[in-house]
């Protein structure tokens, strides 16, 4: 559940996938609001539509996918929307505008949601012997009736087993039902909008309130609902999902599996977790994601994990003015070990309880000393720091929070073994190189990857290169007059956003990125590499080994700074649960 804060931007996955076009329409209203929606919706996803010009043309980020020079990612990030039909031959390949005019679909606004089960035994099961699947879709597809069913048609005469199309009446009114193998789907047009469904009586219930009807108590009148509407509610996407219905899944799992997963869902207390929601805004130059995850934070649930807020994370002390890139996050290893182990208690079989003990023994015997003692050295905080224009991993510095240095040196040492290498001491700081292991490069020569640590009464630092580590805590010495710089004016503004107490915060500063520099690297890297570098970053297209992609080649870097500014994002525990907050300009 690593929701809180990432360093690659999750509005940059949201809207990228999202605003695949250069069109610009007028957003719509959604088809299905949550009044409107079943008491019984597990989840919802509201995409209410590509916004209007101004808006827009206005916002960074949107205005950044519409530059002309951001042309060839543009290019890559369509064609990778068909990389797994690639693997298949006997498929017909989309060509670029094919690419582009489908997913000018999403300039409509969309429901995508699931109903749980009824609980009533005496509801008919009238639509197929398959496992019960509540999931639902709606569709506005108001100037896009001829290219939705092209595109429907494109990917049903696509299938491997081309499926049962039959014309049946569901309310009056024509609908097609689509059998496969494994699955039932039924489908048809109401007014402007497409529905879908994956059961019969989710499809007559979806029919009838969107036809306006009333059939039983809607979403918005639920408790779950109410508790986090203030949070989340509107915006261009929008979602929700009641946590503690996830048991409903749990249930289709095989019968004879060795762990059983609801007894264990029930030692986590996953009923105190209400629900995860959140909305992403365009507001001006910025696009806003904000979310959380709400419920009864009480002693001894999952809200355990999360350490309580503060105010200034010790990992703050080394940001300075030159900050590109600052990532930090507070968690709490003893109260997760302890939740596991409940949680493993309950769910083995009590032939199995006694392999807990057995593998708790071997890791203390492993380490030195009792799992817990372990996990208690650490303080919970972790954070990462970047002060390289060129974003070179070589010179990032990882932060990990202990609590007594002797202790931890232990661990390290019975951690790694002969791994470790020597010690040298200076002042209070203890150095170590730890070894991860060797690999032959492409000209046949042995490369030994090698980790490099110092370790202090409060934290420990982590760096790929000696030198990076020493650099920066030279910077940091007590005898510089610099120890402590402003923060970047940047960063402080963003600060000024957030509560006064978080237990994440987040910050990359696109405007002191060297572009060209970056562009440079991954250039080299893909030359050398059996494996293009960039897959991982970008999950775009690939060339072959050692040849650079074509998208790589041909982007100019100054199309980012152009409209970027920086990314902030923090989160926060408080008594209603843990909250999360994220913007870029």
């Amino acid at each position: 559940m690593k929701l809180i804060r990432q360093q690659i931007p999750t509005l940059f996955i949201l809207v990228f996938t999202l605003l695949c076009s250069d069109r610009t329409w007028a957003q719509s209203k959604a088809p299905l609001e949550p009044a409107q929606m079943s008491a019984r919706t597990t989840f919802y996803v509201i995409w209410r539509g590509t916004p209007a010009g101004d808006a827009r043309n206005a916002n960074s980020l949107l205005a950044l996918w519409d530059d002309p020079d951001l042309a060839p990612l543009r290019a890559a990030a369509l064609q990778n929307m068909q990389s797994s039909s690639a693997k298949d031959p006997s498929k017909p390949q989309l060509s670029r505008e094919e690419i582009e005019q489908t997913s000018s679909l999403l300039e409509n606004s969309f429901v995508l949601g699931y109903l749980r089960k009824p609980e009533t035994k005496a509801a008919p099961a009238k639509s197929t012997d398959h496992p019960w699947n509540g999931i639902f879709f709606i569709y506005d597809r108001t100037g896009k009736e001829m290219l939705l069913a092209k595109t429907v048609l494109r990917f049903r005469i696509q299938e491997k087993d081309p499926p049962q199309v039959s014309t049946i009446t569901v309310a009056g009114a024509p609908a097609l039902k689509i059998a496969r193998k494994d699955s039932v789907n039924y489908w048809t047009e109401r007014g402007k909008y497409a529905v879908g469904a994956a059961d019969l009586t989710v499809f007559e219930e979806i029919l009838a309130r969107l036809d306006g009807k009333s059939v039983g108590q809607s979403l918005a009148e639920t408790a779950a609902y109410q508790e986090a509407h203030p949070t989340f509610h509107g915006g261009l996407l929008e979602f929700f999902l009641r946590i503690p219905q996830l048991k409903d899944f749990a249930s289709g799992l095989p019968a004879n599996s060795p762990v059983k997963i609801e007894p264990l869902l029930d030692a986590l207390k996953l009923d105190s977790i209400h629900s995860l929601s959140g909305h992403l805004t365009l507001e001006g130059a910025k696009a806003r994601m904000q979310g959380a995850v709400l419920g009864d934070v009480a002693p001894g649930t999952l809200f355990d994990v999360w350490t309580a807020s503060q105010q200034t994370p010790a990992s703050l002390q080394f940001a300075s003015p030159d900050l590109v890139s600052y990532n930090e996050t507070q968690f709490n290893l003893s109260a997760f070990y302890d939740l596991l182990k409940r949680a493993l208690r309950v769910a083995l079989p009590q032939q199995q309880q006694g392999s807990i003990e057995m593998m708790e023994g071997f890791a203390a015997t492993r380490i030195g000393m009792p799992v817990p003692d372990a996990l208690a050295l650490f303080g919970g905080e972790f954070a990462s720091i970047q002060s390289n224009p060129a974003m070179d991993p070589l010179k990032a510095v990882y932060y990990v929070g202990i609590r007594n240095k002797e202790d931890s040196l232990k661990l390290l040492r019975s951690v790694f073994g002969e791994q470790l290498g020597s010690e040298r001491n200076e002042g209070d700081t203890t150095f170590v190189k730890v070894s991860l292991g060797g690999s032959q490069g492409s000209s046949g020569v042995a490369q030994w990857n090698f980790y490099h640590l110092a370790v202090t009464p409060n934290f420990l630092l982590a760096s790929s290169r000696s030198e990076t580590l020493r650099e920066f805590l030279a910077r940091r010495s007590p005898g510089n007059a610099a120890t402590q710089p402003a923060l970047p004016p940047a960063f402080q503004t963003a600060r000024a956003q957030f509560p006064s107490n978080v237990a994440g915060l987040a910050f990359v500063n696109f405007q002191k990125i060297d572009y060209q520099a970056l562009k440079t690297r991954w250039i080299e890297e893909s030359k050398k590499s059996p494996r293009p570098a960039s897959k991982s970053a970008t999950n775009l297209p690939q060339s072959a080994p050692g040849q650079v992609p074509d998208w790589l080649l041909n982007l100019n870097p100054e199309v980012f700074p152009r409209h970027l500014h920086y990314l902030a994002g923090a989160s926060w525990k408080d008594p209603k649960g843990i909250h999360f907050d994220e913007w870029l300009e």
